[in-house]
Formats: structure tokens, C-alpha cells, sequence
């Protein structure tokens, strides 16, 4: 084998070897909401919502803020639809319950309200697995207050 074909050898294994380490550095692990997960938060919502006779619509979301699952109780208003999937949106877009930027608001942060797709209303509710927001549970239907019991109850049944 020639030098020149040697030294092209030696660099290609060293940049081989550097390569993954590079690309590790420029990716993440990053935990998912499952199917399983979303069905799990969905039922338990759904139980605490029937439990209190309260006809909601609940809207699970992953992390990014999609859609990963969706019930509306009969009686629920149509407009609940709607408002339950952009309440679990903002709670996991901004990686906290909707109360908080709720209050903000009443506070006099209104800046808040120029966030693009989000609602600042009480009834989102972040499911957090070991200290990471993988998704939300948001339900409309009843009073903020009430929303925010039910989708409690949904998050909360998430677990690691």
C-alpha cells in the first residue's frame, strides 16, 4: 500500500471515530408521550370527569403540543372541542399548568396574550415524567376551576 493511500486510510478512520462522538453532541435523548401513555391520561380523565357528572371535551397532547388523543363527553359544547385542544397545547408548549399564565394575565402581563396558538385560560395541565413535560392533558367544558380538576386527575395518571 502507498503512503498516499495509507494516509488517506488514517484519516479516514480517524474522522470515523470522531464522527459519532460529534453527532452525540448535536443529539439528544429525548422521552416520548406513548399511545399507551395518552390512552392511560385520557381514561383517567375521562373517570374523573364522569365521577363529578361533568360533560367535557379532553384533549391529550405530546410535548410539542400535537394532538395524541381526544374524547368528547356527550353534552359537552361544541366549542369545548376547540378550547380543550389549545389548552393542553399551551401547557405544553409553555411547560406549565394554564392557571399560571391565567394569573399572569389578571396580573397584568399582557404580553401573554400575543403567544402565538396559545390560551391562557385554567384547564391545561403538563404530564411530567421525572422532571420532563412529555405532553398535556387540556379539557374545556365546565368551569376553569373544573377543567383544571379533571385534567389534573388525566396528567397525574402518567407515570415513569
Amino acid at each position: 500500500m502507498s503512503n498516499a493511500r495509507r494516509s488517506l486510510a488514517a484519516l479516514v478512520a480517524v474522522v470515523a471515530l470522531a464522527l459519532p462522538g460529534r453527532l452525540s453532541a448535536q443529539l439528544r435523548d429525548a422521552r416520548v408521550l406513548s399511545t399507551e401513555a395518552a390512552r392511560r391520561a385520557l381514561a383517567a380523565a375521562e373517570a374523573e370527569a364522569r365521577r363529578n357528572k361533568w360533560d367535557v371535551s379532553i384533549a391529550v397532547v405530546d410535548a410539542y403540543g400535537e394532538l395524541a388523543a381526544f374524547l368528547r363527553l356527550d353534552g359537552a359544547p361544541p366549542l369545548s372541542i376547540e378550547l380543550s385542544r389549545a389548552k393542553a397545547r399551551t401547557a405544553a408548549r409553555f411547560r406549565r399548568p394554564t392557571k399560571s399564565l391565567d394569573s399572569s394575565i389578571t396580573a397584568g402581563r399582557m404580553a401573554l396574550l400575543n403567544a402565538d396558538n396559545g390560551l391562557p385560560m385554567e384547564g391545561g395541565v403538563p404530564i411530567v415524567v421525572n422532571g420532563v413535560v412529555v405532553g398535556a392533558v387540556g379539557v374545556s367544558g365546565v368551569t376553569s376551576q373544573q377543567d383544571a380538576v379533571v385534567a389534573a386527575a388525566g396528567a397525574g395518571a402518567v407515570s415513569p
